[in-house]
């Protein structure tokens, strides 16, 4: 069961103190916010009697001098694994909190892992801790230098500027030291810090910053090795001649015991002798594996003398030729953990039964100092989505996404193409709720997160999606005036920009309906509009194609109506958006949508018959001048329309292709309005 929080645990997480210049008040009403001199202030609520953990259940502290780009109060979650680390550090049983967040190279990171992200990250930062980044690398068949560089990029940047001080890196090529503890030899690889962070206090030991790489646990392959020797020395493992099938049909099921090896007996002496010939590749693939001497009747079926080495001759991306026999995971993680100095091992939910044996493991060596603990939480599901990396392979490889940073796709790097910020997914992540308890999060709750960032940060710009031409016919012909345009209402300090408005303009196709149903309050033959920062028009004459398509609506504008003019006041009921025609440039316009049509697109069958056909559509769109100057790393709303971004690979050279936006979310949640309707 999960731990519960309560009053006692609370407390131990306020005498913990962990982060300076924190101050607990347990005895101030919860919500009475309060920060002097660079102090935070935290106010202590009691939980509810629940497992839960809901969006209320959280400790609210306010940070002065808060970053750029995050509110200046901050929501820190409170959980029952924050609970156990408060609990840790008020007991005494360790110095500082140190964490890991340890994705095996074989795909790239995707919204499940920034859950992880944040909670390791989080626990880090919020007492004074260190969270190494690791490379759990030790499938050399299914990882590659690939995924590592885009797994750092991806941690760095939902981390920069926020949990950044804490990240655990070690030298460039560093391995473990052997070390004296108490008369006993030791292997361990602490992190440097990579470089001082002015004004704040980092929990890593300053040195003179290296060139650092992540964590590898392939770097620990000669200590695991060595540790698996003492086990066989103990007679705790041995080798094993049964095929890889037979392994599988000899552990048995969870509801009839297993049934032993009968290679299970071999002496020590054989073992040691088969283990080290296992080592010099004296076997093929297969042939033999290194197995766990526990309990073939063991109900937990992970405790049937599970697999710790298997023979594997092929390149690694990191050992390169090297080694032609491999740790499992199970063996290699634990071990990693010692050797790291980790003190709370979190895991998501499905570890749980693996955890008796990353106990017996680590009982079972002969280890000098504290031994690291493993904790299991929920993992993110999220509705419209696969987590799977095998399924989002599975949609690389077949050509049905433009790769793993398709912005379409849910892994961090298609997030950040598609114009989600990171502070935007931190909201979303760190404030998701930490349970033990599997369920299915909307994702319309990480689309919310998503719009609340944006509408704070976003530019706001001009546009025409599918447009249609508009002529003034009162306007004097050759006449341009600039009108001015309010940059951000949400910023003040954003300021305004100067528009170009001239006698033909765009106006989106929508926007104009030639016989409207009913509260139609946009433009119509006979009806009035506000254009945003400018005229009222008046549609006076519908211009025609042979095939009857409309191309072009002739108007005349209230010439006194702009801001400031003698009819400015005016009422009209609808205002929309428009470009000057002699002043647009064109943009390439991609409109992004959910992949999948259904919310649990893998609950079965065959989860690409849900792919969205609609989840991309391309457009060539008309857009205020000022775009041409348009960068990568800020936001843009363009108004009426959604949030958008200037995509990674885009340009403008002279007579090159258009700048290409990519649609980060429309202003409003249509799925919820399509569902309502159904």
């Amino acid at each position: 069961m999960e731990e519960r929080s309560s009053p006692e645990l609370k407390r131990s997480r306020a005498e913990a103190h962990p982060i300076p210049g924190i101050r607990y008040s347990p005895q101030r009403p919860f919500g009475t916010l309060a920060a002097e001199d660079s102090c935070i202030e935290v106010m202590i609520k009691p939980k509810t009697e629940t497992n839960e953990t809901s969006s209320q259940n959280v400790i609210a502290c306010s940070i002065a001098n808060g970053k750029s780009g995050e509110a200046p109060g901050e929501v820190v979650p409170s959980d029952f694994i924050r609970d156990i680390v408060a609990a840790d550090l008020a007991a005494g049983k360790h110095k500082q909190i140190h964490t890991r967040f340890p994705p095996e190279p074989n795909g790239y990171l995707h919204i499940g892992h920034a859950k992880s992200i944040c909670l390791n990250f989080g626990i880090a930062r919020e007492f004074g801790g260190v969270c190494n980044l690791r490379m759990d690398d030790t499938n050399p068949t299914k990882e590659d230098v690939e995924y590592v560089d885009s797994i750092t990029e991806d941690v760095k940047w939902l981390i920069g500027d926020w949990a950044d001080h804490c990240l655990g890196m070690k030298p460039k090529g560093k391995t473990p030291e052997t070390q004296e503890v108490g008369g006993r030899s030791d292997y361990y690889l602490p992190p440097v810090e990579q470089s001082p962070i002015a004004n704040r206090q980092s929990p890593i030991t300053h040195r003179p910053s290296p060139i650092v790489e992540p964590f590898y646990a392939s770097d620990y392959f000669d200590q695991t090795y060595e540790y698996a020797l003492q086990l066989v020395k103990k007679g705790l493992a041995y080798v094993c001649d049964l095929s890889p099938e037979d392994t599988d049909k000899y552990r048995g099921a969870p509801d009839r015991p297993g049934q032993e090896s009968p290679w299970r007996t071999r002496s020590v002496e054989e073992n040691l002798d088969l283990f080290v010939r296992m080592k010099n590749g004296e076997f093929p693939d297969g042939a033999r594996t290194l197995r766990a001497k526990i309990d073939m009747e063991s109900p937990n079926i992970w405790m049937r003398d599970p697999v710790l080495y298997r023979i594997r001759h092929a390149e690694h991306h990191h050992t390169g030729g090297r080694w032609c026999i491999y740790p499992m995971y199970d063996f290699a993680h634990c071990l990693s953990d010692y050797i790291e100095g980790i003190t709370h091992s979190i895991c998501t939910l499905e570890f749980e039964v693996h955890r008796p044996l990353y106990d017996w493991i680590l009982q079972n060596l002969d280890l000098p100092r504290p031994l690291p603990h493993q904790y299991e939480f929920a993992r993110l599901n999220l509705s419209f989505t696969v987590m799977s990396k095998r399924k989002l392979l599975q949609l690389v490889n077949e050509k049905l996404v433009s790769g793993w940073d398709d912005p379409r796709m849910p892994t961090i790097s298609g997030l950040r193409r598609r114009g989600v910020t990171a502070g935007a997914l931190r909201a979303f992540a760190y404030n998701i709720g930490i349970t033990k308890y599997n369920g299915l999060t909307d994702v319309a709750v990480l689309e919310h997160a998503i719009r609340e960032d944006l509408n704070k940060r976003a530019l706001r710009r001009l546009a025409v999606l599918r447009p249609i031409k508009v002529v003034l016919t009162n306007y004097p012909e050759g006449k341009t005036e600039e009108l001015e345009a309010t940059n951000n209402p949400e910023d003040p300090a954003a300021g305004t920009r100067r528009l170009p408005f001239s006698r033909a303009l765009y106006i989106e196709q929508d926007d104009f309906m030639e016989s409207p149903p009913p509260k139609y309050f946009r433009l119509r033959p006979g009806g009035e509009v506000r254009l945003k920062y400018a005229y009222i028009i008046k549609c006076d004459e519908v211009v025609k194609d042979a095939g009857g398509r409309t191309i072009e609506l002739r108007c005349t504008a209230d010439l006194d109506s702009k801001s400031g003019g003698p009819t400015a006041n005016r009422k009209v009921k609808g205002t929309i958006h428009w470009v000057s025609a002699a002043h647009a440039i064109d943009v390439e316009a991609r409109l992004y949508d959910r992949l999948f049509t259904v919310a649990e697109p893998d609950a079965s069958g065959d989860f690409k018959q849900h792919l969205n056909p609609h989840s991309l559509e391309i457009v060539t769109a008309k857009c205020e001048p000022s775009l041409k100057d348009a960068k990568a790393d800020l936001r843009y709303q363009f108004e009426r329309l959604g949030y958008f971004t200037l995509d990674k690979n885009s340009q403008l050279p002279a007579g090159t292709a258009p700048l290409v936006f990519n649609r980060t979310i429309t202003l409003k949640d249509t799925w919820a309005k399509e569902a309502a309707k159904r």
